[in-house]
């Protein structure tokens, strides 16, 4: 799993592109320091999920593969190379304004009415095909520290993330993540390409300290698209404090 795991990330943040081919297993094997076996199995896994694909001519990554990167994928690629996007992705930012949030946006940063919070929507794509609308919330006063906040060129929603955290002095240290499946409304069909009452893939995510929220974002993608998760835990179940 761990194999897999560096391999499907290498191809969400585009290190290995669409249609590019692997090392034969041996070597691959040996790059990862397993048994081939071993490379073997994780092979396996990443074809059921639609990263790769094999034939006589050898392993590769899946072109326009039918899977997306999870909310928790994007985040750590950010903090991780300071982009949203993987290779090939591209993204545009169609408002970035501050705005009196609706009632559940207030509960959530625990607003006083009339409060204020940074509203940031965008929709990213690959060639002709969208992949995400998303829309981002913040607290207002985020935007004196961190001015692109309140800007819609592409090039300013880079490294966004780790901004903010040097800025208010303040680190994500957790995050939650909610997903459902429903249909498009005519703003979210605008953007995806799709009609109006399609399924779609519906998500939101918030990121916290002790503080309190940092980050809350709401986003779909077209029902084509698959988000997988992979879990890790600390202790056996029952054993957890």
């Amino acid at each position: 799993m761990q194999v897999a795991e560096r391999i499907r990330r290498r191809i969400l943040d585009g290190e290995l592109e669409e249609g590019a081919k692997l090392p034969p297993i041996r070597e691959l094997a040996r790059q990862e320091g397993v048994a081939v076996a071993t490379l073997g199995r994780s092979l396996d896994h990443l074809q059921v999920e639609g990263y790769i694909t094999t034939s006589r001519r050898g392993t590769f990554v899946a072109n326009a593969p039918e899977v997306a990167p999870s909310s928790y994928d994007r985040i750590t690629r950010v903090l991780r190379t300071g982009s949203v996007l993987s290779e090939g992705e591209t993204l545009t930012v169609t408002a970035a304004e501050l705005v009196v949030p609706p009632l559940y946006i207030a509960d959530i940063f625990a607003l006083d009415e009339g409060d204020q919070v940074v509203r940031r929507q965008w929709h990213t794509g690959k060639g002709r095909q969208r992949l995400m609308l998303a829309v981002n919330w913040y607290p207002a006063a985020f935007a004196a520290s961190v001015p692109e906040l309140l800007s819609t060129a592409a090039g300013k929603s880079v490294n966004l993330l780790p901004r903010i955290q040097e800025a208010i002095g303040r680190r994500v240290t957790a995050g939650r993540d909610d997903l459902h499946g429903r249909d498009a409304d005519a703003r979210e069909a605008n953007f995806l390409g799709v009609r109006v009452g399609s399924p779609i893939l519906a998500g939101a995510h918030r990121l916290w300290d002790d503080e309190g929220v940092i980050e809350y974002g709401e986003w779909c993608l077209p029902h084509r698209l698959v988000v997988g998760y992979e879990y890790r835990f600390d202790a056996a179940p029952g054993e957890q404090g």
